[in-house]
């Protein structure tokens, strides 16, 4: 957990160091977010091939309910289902909801003995509040890279920013989202069992999350940027006419290389389930084993030793240890 912290301060004091010390505005706003993109498409595209390519011919989906059967049994269609309609309803629940996550319960062993099961949704309120806070921040940045706002961006920004706290306009994301990875974090140390299995690939995505988040609300609420500047910075980037506008804060480039640094970082964590998740057998494929034989297709064909060539093989020896045998 230290050295993942570490890690996460080293590499916001190289951004720091670079920009105010060593000028070093285009390394930091051209080459490296350029580099970031590249690396974190291409090692998405290739892990997905990769899953893509794996062998899946069995039927493994996990399933909690009952499955498709006689007719006057009752099928659950969401948590069995045994059709492609029932395997989507289940996935959007899954992506949208976290509904596996949302029935996770909490086990416990009493001093006398005894297991006991309880509810345990602090999890999924936390991971639910996390994925879509940074969904709607993520959306709320579209606004950097076009010419116009789009209207979706700005209602989602006015929805945000309802409560209207404070100036410049407090979002309401911006505090969940922190709470959100704050909680996840104090969960991961405060939980003994969790905290047993942890390792530093499972801190360091926390720690440069929170990074971003709090770099991004310095930037908001207490340090002065220049967002003309860093809108034509963006701007000049999807446009592929890269450069860096003068004045823009360096709080913004160390904002800018921890973004970089989990894009770049993404195809080889965990954090990659989000593309996984629709090629996880165990999820999108339909419990159909009753209703279909499921033959590997990459079976080779393979001689079996039969019983009567057995026999035929050993029927001395058979006869002699008092064994019995079909033919005398």
């Amino acid at each position: 957990m230290i050295l993942s912290f570490i890690a996460v301060l080293v590499l916001a004091a190289i951004a720091y160091a670079g920009v105010a010390m060593g000028n070093a505005q285009y390394l930091f706003g051209v080459i490296v977010p350029y580099a970031a993109v590249a690396v974190f498409i291409i090692g998405v595209v290739l892990r997905i091939l990769k899953w893509a390519g794996s062998p899946n011919p069995f039927r493994i989906p996990t399933t909690c309910g009952q499955q498709k059967s006689f007719p006057w049994i009752k099928h659950s269609k969401l948590e069995n289902p045994s059709s492609t309609l029932g395997v989507l309803g289940r996935m959007a629940l899954e992506v949208f909801l976290f509904r596996s996550l949302f029935r996770n319960i909490k086990t416990q062993m009493r001093e006398d003995g005894k297991v006991t099961y309880g509810e345990a949704k602090w999890l999924w309120l936390a991971g639910l509040a996390f994925h879509w806070t940074f969904l709607v921040i993520l959306i709320r940045h579209f606004r950097f890279f076009t010419q116009q706002v789009p209207a979706a961006v700005q209602i989602i920004e006015s929805l945000d920013s309802f409560m209207q706290i404070g100036v410049p306009l407090l979002y309401m994301t911006d505090v969940i989202f922190l709470a959100a990875v704050g909680y996840l974090f104090l969960r991961r140390i405060g939980i003994a069992q969790v905290r047993y299995i942890s390792l530093a690939n499972d801190y360091f995505p926390l720690f440069l999350i929170f990074g971003i988040g709090l770099t991004g609300v310095l930037m908001r609420y207490f340090f002065k940027t220049d967002i003309v500047g860093v809108k034509n910075l963006t701007m000049s980037l999807v446009s592929f006419q890269p450069a860096v506008p003068q004045g823009i804060g360096v709080i913004f480039f160390i904002h800018l290389f921890l973004l970089c640094t989990l894009f770049a970082y993404f195809p080889f964590s965990k954090l990659v389930h989000m593309g996984g998740v629709f090629l996880s057998p165990t999820r999108v494929l339909a419990n159909t084993s009753r209703i279909k034989r499921h033959i590997n297709p990459w079976n080779y064909p393979v001689h079996v030793h039969t019983y009567e060539e057995y026999e035929n093989e050993f029927r001395d020896k058979m006869k002699k240890a008092g064994l019995p045998v079909e033919k005398e």
